[in-house]
């Protein structure tokens, strides 16, 4: 029966992707259609072995990425305990008023195992949130930081109820743990010196499932909170993001088995799926509660609105915490297969209504605004720009070679924007005027103040799909200047050229261009010492610019 596993599961993760739903929808459908066949989970141990190791890979990726600063921010740690306790207050008792007028699930389910439903539908799902932002382009957005934000803090709140519910103390020697952070400098030697490759993922599956979840497992602590911890250990590496991309397919991989299990455990009767269609239609009360509590932390409504529809819907922690719960003792295991069809359900609605925010946020504009509070937050204010004739989107080496060239002739013309705050705080000690903001991101054009004698955008930045989604702004914003920009690859000008930009800098031939120019010039051509000063302005990079034809002639703009 094993092959017909892997087919099955195949098949369905396709047929859904087709439509656009994230894959895990498909794998439960899988795990429904072979519980059909006859298998069972007793059947496969492997599978539960498997799913046990992805949900220690998914905190331990969690972790790698975890910025700790961020999370105190009060937008993010106050906001989503906030909704937490919220959403726990208004789901108590509409599920205990569901089982007083006869549903069979809630009849005979006490205050305490309400309290753990309410707990478990309080999550949004972190697969569906990151899989909106990355197609949208939003990751970087403020509204889209904040709901990763919110959502680590309930993976947060999901581990802590793991560890809890070991339900046993500790060993006197978990105190020894508190000692990891010095072997941190050890921990990095070592994370510098395994290269890349299959022995990066190594180290990282080591560092998981050894340094966090069996070290963890050994003191009595649940091996979850092993893996988040070491994450967390591990995420202030250069390479750390490296390793989160590393190991991100043997995560999904065994996912892949915890989402089967579910699926496993029996089918839904109509009643299952009708109750689950009840818990779907509370979604909109998770959508409003996270709309007011952000504008209470003075995000603009736009920021709050499209954080909140992000979050709406429910998670693939509610199903590991009932899982646990399940497992325990203290749910009746259908419930498990009630929450999968409602997660699944809520997929399929918020999948389009995430794709119509915006046109919502734009006619309930004049409302929805009348909810902000002033004044708003410092990150999601109007960007002022003064009034420059040089926009630089994007200032990493070349974004600052181009300020610096710029300012050599047009000083107090120019702006930097860059969304690194590290980088601009750089890069004001350097004398640079630069302010912070991702021009990849739909916030950032919302938020732009009009330059009227703006006459040249230069975009900088490094990826092909940032600078596309820079033009499109412009147009929209009808701006008539100039349009220069740098690509990495022929086939990226051709399409930057299409949309309008007036010259590109192919980044590649001009690096090599200038590179045999510097050759023939201090090898092949060696000329005095006072013909090298008297030719010293004209610089190999200047060639390379006029040979591929990059910039427009700034002298007569």
């Amino acid at each position: 029966m094993e092959p017909a596993i892997f087919i099955i599961t195949l098949l369905c993760g396709m047929l859904v992707s087709r439509v656009g739903l994230p894959p895990l929808i498909g794998y439960l459908a899988a795990g429904f259609i072979l519980f059909i066949f006859g298998v069972q989970d007793e059947s496969v141990p492997l599978l539960q072995e498997l799913a046990d190791l992805g949900v220690m890979l998914l905190l331990f990726a969690i972790g790698l990425k975890l910025d700790v600063k961020s999370l105190l921010k009060s937008e993010i740690w106050a906001s989503s305990s906030l909704h937490l306790i919220g959403s726990i207050l208004f789901f108590l008792p509409i599920l205990k008023l569901l089982g007083l007028v006869g549903l069979d699930r809630l009849v005979d389910l006490e205050i305490d195992q309400l309290l753990l439903l309410s707990f478990a539908l309080s999550f949004s799902s972190t697969v569906f949130a990151v899989k909106v932002l990355d197609e949208n382009g939003d990751g970087q957005a403020l509204y889209g930081r904040i709901a990763i934000g919110i959502l680590i803090m309930q993976d947060i709140f999901a581990v802590l109820f793991l560890t809890i519910s070991k339900g046993e103390f500790p060993s006197v020697y978990a105190l020894g743990l508190l000692l990891l952070p010095l072997l941190k400098p050890v921990i990095y030697k070592v994370f510098d010196r395994v290269g890349h490759g299959e022995m990066l993922i190594l180290f990282g599956l080591s560092m998981a499932l050894i340094m966090g979840a069996w070290v963890f497992e050994a003191v009595g602590l649940k091996p979850d909170l092993g893996a988040l911890i070491m994450g967390i250990l591990l995420a202030g590496h250069a390479k750390s993001s490296e390793l989160a991309k590393s190991i991100y397919y043997f995560k999904e991989l065994f996912l892949v088995a915890f989402f089967l299990t579910i699926g496993l455990n029996g089918l839904p009767t109509i009643e299952d799926v009708g109750l689950a269609g009840l818990l779907v239609l509370l979604i909109p009360f998770k959508v409003l509660l996270f709309f007011f509590i952000l504008t209470r932390f003075k995000l603009r409504a736009r920021t709050s609105l499209f954080a909140s529809f992000n979050l709406g819907n429910y998670s693939e922690f509610g199903l590991i915490v009932a899982a646990v719960a399940a497992q325990k003792g203290w749910l009746p295991a259908e419930w498990l297969i009630i929450l999968a069809v409602a997660l699944s359900i809520s997929f399929l609605i918020a999948a389009p209504l995430n794709a119509s925010v915006n046109r919502l946020y734009q006619r309930f504009h004049d409302t929805l605004t009348t909810i902000e509070k002033h004044p708003l937050h410092p990150e999601d204010r109007q960007i002022p720009v003064g009034n420059p004739r040089f926009l630089i989107l994007g200032m990493g080496r070349i974004g600052s070679g181009a300020y610096d060239e710029l300012r050599s002739k047009y000083s107090g013309e120019i702006l930097g924007i860059e969304h690194k705050q590290e980088l601009v705080d750089f890069h004001r000690n350097e004398g640079r005027n630069v302010v912070q903001g991702d021009a990849s991101d739909t916030d950032f054009w919302e938020k732009l103040e009009r330059a009227p004698k703006l006459e040249l955008v230069l975009l900088a930045m490094p990826h092909h799909v940032g600078n596309m989604f820079a033009v499109e702004q412009l147009k929209k914003l009808e701006y008539q200047g100039k349009i220069s920009a740098i690509v990495q690859y022929s086939e990226d000008a051709e399409s930057l050229k299409e949309q309008g930009v007036n010259s590109v800098y192919n980044l590649y031939e001009a690096a090599g261009a200038g590179f045999v120019d510097n050759v023939i010039h201090e090898l092949l051509e060696p000329k005095t010492e006072g013909e090298q000063i008297a030719n010293g302005a004209e610089t190999s990079a200047d060639k390379a610019s006029a040979k591929n034809e990059i910039t427009p002639n700034l002298s007569k703009p």
